[in-house]
């Protein structure tokens, strides 16, 4: 019991440092939606880089990660750490930085108003924040997933999963009510950092606890069920999955409302390139140690019971109960500071994109205030009452989201460079793309998998083939201002 209190404490006692630099942030920030939503565009490089990074890192990094490393292997690292550390920092390069300076010159806040604006429709501007939304849903549901089973497994079903899962939930809602995203960016630096630092400190424990790491990988060799994860490849790390996994999880990432928000906060130019230059260090930094535990702990047998994490278990059998529980609380952190970011975007898509265009047009500021608030109350209720039936394993919950989201990014990176795009053509494309998509995974007549490459990753060529192919065969509308993307905007 006493082990139960101390892990409770350290955990609850972390949480509450962050809501007091969130209270700290409420009493610097403007009644005003751009610095509510976008902290009227002042981060610096240090802020930019450690929100991004903190936001990006969620339940998935932490649980899914390393509970595939020790299912099937550490080669996830290729997958997660080093070719989408990569992709998304191209990404953020070719689609933020353009992102950016529009934002700059037209004071766009969400997608959806960037596009609605260029091709003249609030239509699409419904349509891309209404798939956005579709998503975020399962992926703020992840998090309270995770917090549920990690809490649950901490304290050996001490904290049921049902009130681990009510805890996150209830410290997101206040912490986003409050702090905006000037408050979320301060503490996602915090907790970045954290991070970094327990995650190091952690599998250094580990190691030094079973011998080194030249034994934790002779323990991994030498045991007839993981000798094989030494070797490259396997028939679940083919080419073909791995690259499909890989591709649609850094696409799926630039079009997360939450990420792509950030795009446009850098406060220069200089910030902005140096953030995406620093990206891909970062994610090795900290995907490496994470997924090498998962892997390491297969090899010296921790036994994870089906649909635990082994993260909390590894932990709890080489280390002290103090250390493991601070540990999950950078887990917990890599949770709120994922979601309480995608609690405020996802209240910036509904209030601009879908409110005010097609309900009341003449919102005020003060109601859009009050709606944000409220709309984060109601978005982060109904995750938390689904997350209750646990729906699916994390790595299926994030996988499907990462996907969806990716559906979205060829289109946006044809309307951003391609000057014959029409608003028929990325209707057409989006909406293709996402059909296609949402049927592989809920009609049992529309496969999955095509010669092993992910219905993900075919979905997206898809789109980006209806969306050139309806652009040749239409014209622009009479409203849209493709001009705007091109001309006067300074981009080198």
């Amino acid at each position: 019991m006493r082990a139960v209190t101390l892990q409770l404490s350290i955990i609850v006692g972390y949480l509450l440092i962050a809501l007091a630099v969130g209270l700290v942030a409420y009493r610097l920030t403007d009644r005003t939606a751009e610095d509510f939503y976008l902290a009227s565009r002042t981060l610096g490089t240090v802020v930019l880089l450690f929100t991004t990074f903190a936001t990006l890192l969620s339940a998935f990094t932490f649980f899914a990660g390393p509970n595939i490393a020790y299912a099937r292997g550490p080669e996830w690292i290729l997958v997660m750490g080093l070719m989408d550390g990569i992709i998304f920092a191209v990404l953020w390069y070719v689609i933020g930085y353009k992102q950016w300076l529009l934002g700059q010159q037209y004071g766009y806040v969400t997608l959806g108003e960037m596009l609605g604006d260029r091709f003249g429709s609030r239509w699409l501007r419904g349509l891309i924040a209404g798939v956005s939304l579709l998503w975020l849903f399962p992926y703020v549901m992840l998090q309270q997933v995770g917090a549920g089973t990690a809490l649950e497994a901490l304290t050996a079903g001490a904290v049921p999963y049902a009130a681990g899962a009510g805890l996150i939930t209830a410290f997101m809602i206040l912490y986003v009510v409050v702090a905006g995203m000037r408050g979320i960016a301060w503490t996602d630096t915090l907790q970045g950092a954290f991070m970094l630092i327990t995650t190091w400190v952690a599998v250094l424990w580990v190691l030094a606890a079973v011998g080194g790491p030249g034994a934790a990988t002779d323990a991994l060799a030498s045991n007839p069920e993981t000798g094989g994860f030494l070797s490259l490849g396997s028939d679940y790390y083919t080419v073909p999955w791995m690259l499909s996994t890989a591709i649609t999880i850094g696409f799926g990432v630039a079009m997360f409302p939450q990420v792509n928000q950030r795009f446009f906060v850098a406060g220069s130019k200089t910030v902005l390139k140096r953030s995406f230059a620093l990206w891909p260090i970062l994610c090795v930094l900290l995907f490496v140690p994470s997924f090498m535990l998962g892997a390491w702990a297969a090899g010296l047998e921790v036994a994870v019971p089906e649909g635990a994490n082994v993260l909390p278990l590894v932990l709890a059998e080489y280390t002290p109960t103090w250390f493991a529980a601070l540990v999950i609380a950078g887990a917990m952190a890599a949770m709120m500071s994922s979601s309480d970011s995608m609690l405020l975007s996802g209240s910036s898509y509904f209030t601009r994109d879908i409110y005010r265009p097609f309900i009341e047009q003449d919102l005020s500021d003060r109601r859009e205030d009050l709606l944000a608030r409220g709309g984060v109350v109601i978005f982060a209720t109904a995750a938390f009452i689904v997350s209750l039936f646990q729906p699916a394993t994390l790595f299926d919950i994030g996988n499907a989201a990462f996907s969806g989201f990716a559906q979205l990014a060829l289109p946006v990176l044809l309307a951003l460079y391609w000057r014959t795009i029409t608003r028929a053509g990325i209707t057409a494309g989006v909406l293709v793309s996402q059909t296609f998509y949402l049927s592989s995974l809920f009609l049992a007549i529309v496969p999955d998998s095509y010669a092993g490459w992910s219905a993900g990753l075919v979905g997206m060529g898809l789109g980006l083939v209806i969306t050139v192919a309806v652009s040749l065969v239409t014209s622009p509308a009479a409203a849209e201002r493709r001009a705007i993307y091109f001309d006067r905007l300074g981009a080198d």
